[in-house]
């Protein structure tokens, strides 16, 4: 059992240089029972966009606090303790700010502790602690709560998560041992580690009182009154607080090890076993069903200190960053007064593509968006498939009926083009070929007015050779969604020599109209995502064409940690496309990307690949074996790892002397949010520099110094 009491914590003073203390003043009030109850409000003094969080500094004045109100609690000035936050949030976790400071995995270790010393007292203070979570509350925040004695949730409360395995992380404040004991282990594992993985998703309020986590939820108006006659009702025994969702003893020697069994094959089939930090979540909740609370505390230190001063936390820090600040300030974005104000949309194509943009357009805009197509069947066709996807949202209770209805009367399709005229804002979904696409801009350029922005969504053509028929090319610009659309988070805003800073501004607040993070490129082949994917891709088909097992081409990938295997993905993306794209860009650079028959013979068959129940590649279908062209070469698959890792590497460094993008960064945030690249490579630079693959590409990293872990 670990003595906190007894540890040295001065060398974390070095860590609070650049901290937001969150204090915490005590007032006493004084409840219709006569018990006195010592309420603390965190507040770091700011208004709720920065939110109470919880560092070194931070931690040492609570401790205080928290020894002082045990000390009265034995005085027996007071009967309870309460623990709130300021308006709208409770906390936000640990303040990660300066982890990158940290000399030694022994101080690391010392963060965990510290936590331990200072939220694990919320149980220990001789009177009964109460938690009122009047707003935001993740990781440490939550662990605030799930070491008080009693927890109440305002239901207007924001979030509500144990979001560290996202990070490359675990909950190393308790909440790995306390909270499969208060909700059972299928329960703990959904907040702990299936929700950090679907996008880091959070629970609502009700959602944490229906699971347990919280013993009552109360309405905003009359949060905090509410939560003090309830805890009132509690010391007096008015109220009863029951927990059904606490494991009983055949839970413990039953269900609890099938259902890490069962995790832990879901993890092995959806992410595969590069990650690290969600099975060590795995192995604490599993330990967790027997064994003291210090046992549960001293493994939840260790694995924290280890992870924490791992490489791939320090990635995942550098993609949290990019994804939290870079992707919100656009580099190379013009000022935004300079941007058209968009009234009404123009959808060229009625098509599954042009459908979901107008859902989007008319759904985050709330303007009215106008379809077309070369017939009425088509465009009868896709105005209909927009208001089913909105009578889906109704339903599902995601808009009411009124806005659904005010939704369905903004779309409208028509074949008759002078009904752009009115239109500011104009973009294509039609076949993936220039002269085509050329072909739609030139007839609606004479249609619409002389400052409406066209937009190309083409996925690897020239922007620029799109809009050298047009007699304004200034007002056009490429952007580039990723499918699925209400989905992937990411457009490419392309520039070309010609866009003018009007279009550019206008397509830059257009996406963050949408609700989307746009990163600027220049009109390059592939863009950023594309070409990449198609180097990714390109290897994989180079190493079939060499007669290497599917199966072995698979596993050769596996070490990136990407979120699905290259033939996978193509399957995903279709094949047509994928032909498409590796013809472009093996027309662009022949020396440095392959291309082959191969994908043109697959993209001809209705089946492709066969799959095991988790959607893994096991095989060709017999059809696309008659086709494929294969040699007698089969390669291994570090040689298959090495080659993706150089050309990788090799790529990257060529766009960057390029400026495809002003930074590597740029290129990192496009993986992450258009390709699903994971945090713990940081994208894909830092994992390159650390794979040694940018020194074997071009002598030299990235990244000065490179992004490791503490003493790598």
């Amino acid at each position: 059992m670990t003595d906190y009491t007894s540890i040295d914590f001065s060398p974390l003073d070095a860590l609070t240089g650049d901290e937001v203390i969150t204090h915490s003043p005590v007032r006493d009030v004084r409840l219709p029972s006569g018990n006195v109850l010592a309420l603390i409000t965190l507040d770091n003094g700011r208004d709720h966009t920065r939110p109470n969080t919880l560092g070194p500094a931070t931690l040492a004045e609570l401790g205080e606090t928290l020894a002082t109100l045990k000390r009265r609690a034995a005085a027996g000035e007071i009967h309870a303790v309460a623990i709130t936050g300021k308006q709208y949030i409770l906390a936000a976790g640990a303040d990660l700010s300066d982890v990158a400071k940290l000399p030694s995995k022994e101080v690391a270790r010392l963060i965990a502790q510290r936590g331990h010393q200072v939220i694990g007292s919320l149980s220990d203070l001789g009177v009964p602690s109460f938690a009122f979570v009047n707003g935001l509350a993740l990781g440490g925040g939550l662990e605030i709560a799930l070491n008080s004695t009693y927890r109440t949730v305002d239901a207007s409360a924001a979030a509500i998560a144990l979001p560290e395995v996202f990070l490359g992380i675990i909950p190393g404040w308790g909440g790995a041992y306390l909270l499969p004991n208060l909700i059972g282990i299928e329960n703990a594992l959904e907040v702990v580690i299936s929700n950090p993985l679907k996008q880091n998703r959070m629970l609502k309020p009700q959602q944490a009182f229906d699971l347990g986590i919280m013993d009552a939820i109360f309405p905003a108006a009359s949060y905090l009154e509410d939560s003090l006659r309830w805890a009132d009702g509690v010391l007096t025994g008015r109220v009863r607080v029951e927990r059904k969702n606490e494991p009983g003893k055949l839970e413990r020697l039953t269900k609890w090890p099938i259902a890490i069994k069962m995790a832990r094959g879901m993890l092995e089939s959806k992410i595969g076993t590069v990650p690290r930090s969600p099975y060590v979540a795995l192995d604490l909740l599993d330990k967790a069903k027997s064994g003291t609370k210090a046992e549960g505390f001293a493994r939840e230190d260790e694995a924290l200190a280890d992870l924490i001063t791992g490489d791939q936390f320090a990635a995942s820090m550098y993609a949290f960053d990019l994804v939290q600040k870079r992707a919100k300030r656009p580099v190379g974005a013009p000022d935004k007064a300079l941007a058209k104000k968009v009234t009404k949309v123009g959808v060229i194509g009625a098509g599954l593509m042009a459908s979901q943009f107008a859902l989007l357009f008319v759904r985050k805009l709330r303007v009215p968006v106008v379809i077309t197509d070369l017939d009425q069947g088509r465009v009868d066709k896709g105005v209909a498939s927009i208001r089913e996807e909105i009578g889906k949202l109704e339903a599902k209770g995601r808009l009411d009926g009124d806005t659904a209805n005010q939704l369905r009367a903004l779309v409208h399709g028509t074949t008759d083009r002078s009904e752009f005229a009115d239109c500011d804002f104009v973009i294509e979904a039609v076949f993936e070929e220039v002269g085509v696409k050329q072909e739609v801009f030139s007839a609606i350029e004479r249609i619409v007015a002389e400052d409406a922005i066209l937009a190309t969504n083409t996925s690897s053509l020239s922007v620029a050779e799109i809009g050298s028929v047009l007699q304004n090319p200034e007002r056009l610009v490429g952007f580039h969604f990723f499918n699925p659309v209400a989905v992937m988070p990411l457009i490419e805003v392309v520039k070309t020599d010609a866009t003018s800073d009007a279009a550019l501004s206008t397509a830059f607040v257009v996406a963050k109209g949408l609700g989307k993070n746009a990163v600027l490129t220049a009109d390059a082949p592939g863009f950023v995502v594309n070409r990449l994917l198609a180097k990714v891709m390109g290897e994989a088909a180079r190493a079939v064409y060499e007669g290497t097992p599917i199966a072995v081409v698979e596993k050769a990938f596996a070490p990136l940690g990407l979120p699905m295997g290259p033939f996978q993905l193509i399957d995903l993306v279709g094949w047509k496309v994928a032909a498409h794209v590796q013809d472009t860009m093996a027309h662009a650079f022949p020396e440095r990307f392959f291309s082959s028959e191969n994908f043109h013979e697959l993209a001809a068959l209705p089946e492709v690949v066969e799959k095991d129940k988790g959607g893994r590649m096991t095989g060709w279908t017999k059809a696309a074996q008659k086709v494929l062209i294969t040699g007698k070469t089969p390669v291994a698959p570090e040689t298959i790892l090495a080659r993706v890792q150089d050309g990788l590497a090799q790529e990257i460094r060529i766009m960057l002397e390029e400026g495809v993008v002003p930074e590597v960064q740029d290129i990192d945030l496009c993986l992450i949010l258009g390709a699903g690249w994971p945090f713990i490579d940081g994208g894909a630079s830092p994992y390159l520099d650390r794979e040694g693959a940018s020194e074997r590409a071009f002598g030299d990293t990235f990244h000065h110094p490179p992004i490791r872990g503490i003493g790598a």
